[in-house]
Parts: structure tokens; sequence; C-alpha cells
């Protein structure tokens, strides 16, 4: 069982009953403490661990570590148990956290010798920040700038050795330089219904919960092939058991909970279905641009672009097109509507999927 604690994803849009507190102790709770315990990632785990044991070998500090991934699929996880793999500490920060050098000096200045630092979202670090890191990943080192103008020095700063993990979910915006001094690359993939049947079974075990094989195969189904949203619709579907039920989470129960927090068999959402519906109903299927989009179904274009679109775009639901969006043969059958036989419902523009 593994997620991360980054980017916009279904289980942000959940209801969640209980304290964010008491959701933060249950999620820490959760996470795995060793690779072994780590479920999935299969090629990644091992490269890691070769990494590591190699450097526990040596009596060196691990090589920089660069994961990259979709929210949820357990780069903050992979971060800690690198720490705990090297008996380390470790230092947790993000890219929009340092916008300036001196903030990022401030931080590699207090690390202890063979600290692990993370840094999440590091491609949204700052451009002076950014330059200071590559002399700090390479050499150990930064300068500092005292003073303004033509009077300002540059003091060398040494750094006791370090690992930098960074984590992103848009890899293709690190700079060369910065990706280039990364030793080690992992990306995480999307997992597989019977590897979050594995991370239910699991977190139900430390939860204390009553689970069967059904009842884990349906929330695996619905959780987007993300550990983390497994996680978070276990707990509703506990939640649901224990008030409308004996407290066991079976097949019928967790499809009963799912349904009430709006999750269609395919991980679909109140929001997913709602650009879905607007994208069908209204415009026939499109094409139509993002902005007209959103407005369509009252939400910001950011958050339709950024948290709908690209589950519905991996599902094969929605494609998106110089045009603009257009729905798929397969959204029109997962809405139970036929699709007309011109792609835009008299708008007199023929769909990419129309017939």
């Amino acid at each position: 069982m593994n997620w991360d604690d980054t980017g916009p994803d279904i289980d942000q849009r959940l209801v969640d009953s209980g304290s964010d507190g008491e959701d933060q102790a249950v999620e820490a709770a959760l996470r795995p403490k060793d690779l072994d315990e780590f479920v999935g990632q299969e090629k990644v785990r091992e490269q890691l661990d070769l990494v590591l044991r190699a450097a526990r070998a040596r009596g060196a500090t691990a090589d920089h570590v660069l994961l990259s991934g979709a929210p949820g699929l357990g780069k903050t996880t992979l971060s800690m148990i690198i720490a705990a793999e090297m008996n380390a500490p470790i230092r947790i920060t993000s890219g929009p956290a340092i916008q300036h050098a001196g903030d990022l000096a401030a931080i590699l200045s207090s690390l202890q010798e063979g600290e692990v630092l993370f840094l999440d979202e590091i491609h949204r670090m700052s451009r002076p920040a950014e330059e200071m890191l590559y002399m700090a990943m390479e050499d150990f080192r930064v300068d500092v700038i005292v003073g303004k103008g033509p009077g300002a020095t540059a003091i060398p700063l040494e750094l006791p050795p370090f690992t930098l993990v960074g984590a992103t979910t848009r890899a293709g915006l690190l700079p060369p330089p910065l990706r280039d001094r990364f030793g080690f690359t992992g990306h995480m993939e999307f997992y597989e219904p019977a590897e979050l049947e594995r991370v239910v079974h699991r977190s139900a075990r430390l939860l204390d919960l009553e689970i069967d094989v059904d009842g884990a195969a349906e929330i695996a189904g619905r959780s987007r092939g993300t550990p983390r949203i497994a996680n978070r619709l276990l707990r509703r579907v506990r939640d649901y058991a224990q008030v409308k039920a004996d407290g066991v989470i079976d097949r019928d129960i967790a499809a009963a909970a799912l349904k009430v927090y709006e999750v269609d068999a395919r991980g679909l959402d109140r929001l997913d279905r709602a650009v879905l519906g607007a994208l069908l109903k209204l415009f026939g299927g499109g094409p139509v641009g993002l902005s007209t989009l959103a407005v369509a179904v009252g939400e910001e274009r950011e958050t339709v672009e950024e948290v709908a679109e690209p589950f519905l775009v991996r599902e094969g639901l929605l494609a998106r097109t110089p045009r603009g969006r257009v729905a798929t043969p397969a959204a029109w059958a997962h809405l139970g509507l036929v699709p007309p036989r011109q792609g835009n419902g008299g708008n007199g523009q023929t769909g990419l999927f129309g017939t």
C-alpha cells in the first residue's frame, strides 16, 4: 500500500467523515515502512533496492533520486522508505515553498550528513533556487551572495553529503541540467486491480476491518489505479458499514457505500460525470473548447483540465483535439446515451468519433 500527498485527485473531492487530523494520522499509520511492505511498482522497487544496498555496503550516502508519476502513487512514501533504509533523518519541503535562493540555502545549510531532503513538486521551484541546487547536488556546495550591486560578495558554503529525493507529476517541465544530476530516476505507473486489492487487504488488516475478497475487488476496481484513492474509499466504505450494516464489508456493502459517495463502477465521480454529461448532452459529443466546457459544469477551467480530464482521457472516454474536447463512443455507452449521427447534434460540425 502506498500513496503520496501531492496534486488534485478524486480522494480530495470525497466527503470525509472525521477531522483532517484523524485522517492524516490514519494515512501515516497505513504507510509501508520498508521496501518489502511496499506493494506494486516492481521495477522501481527492485532498482531502488539495488541503489540503497550498494550505498549501505560502501558506507556512502545514496545517490540523488528523482521519482515521477501521477499523484497518489507512492512518491512521498518511497522518500520516507529511502530515509528509513539508509537509517537517516528526512526533511520534507516542496518546490512552491522555495521561491528564493535564500530559502533553499537556509534548508541546505541546516542538513545533517547523510540526511534525506524530499523536495515535492520539484518542477515548481523558482529558477534562482534551481540554479543553486545544481551546485549543491553535484559539489555539495552553495555560494551565498552577501550584499548588492558591485559590492556583492559570494561566500562559498560547504555542505555535508546528503541525498535529494525529488518528486514531480510533470517530469517534462524539469530542465535537463537538473534532471541529469539525479543518479536514479524512477517512473511510477498506475496500479493494476490485483495490486490494489492487495493494498485494500493490507489496509483493512491495519484498520482492523473485516472485508472479503469481493468487497476488496469492488473497492479496487473503482480506485482509478491509485493506492491513495483505494485507501480513502476503504475508509468511507468502513464508515458506511459501521453505520448501515454490521461492520463487515462485502461487495454489496462496498457498492452501496460508493454509490452514496457518487463513485461509479469505473471510478468516475460527480465532476467526471458532469463533464461527460455536458459534453454529450449540451454539445453533442464535441468538439468543444475547454473554457466553454468548464462554464457548462460550473467549475474553473484548471479544475476540469487538471482534475477530471486526465482520468477521462486515460479511460478512453474523452479525447483532446486541436478543435477542442471530443467524447468517444465509450463515453456515450458509459452514460447510457445514443450518439447522434452528426457529431455535434445539429451545430454543423462533425465530431472526431461521429458516424
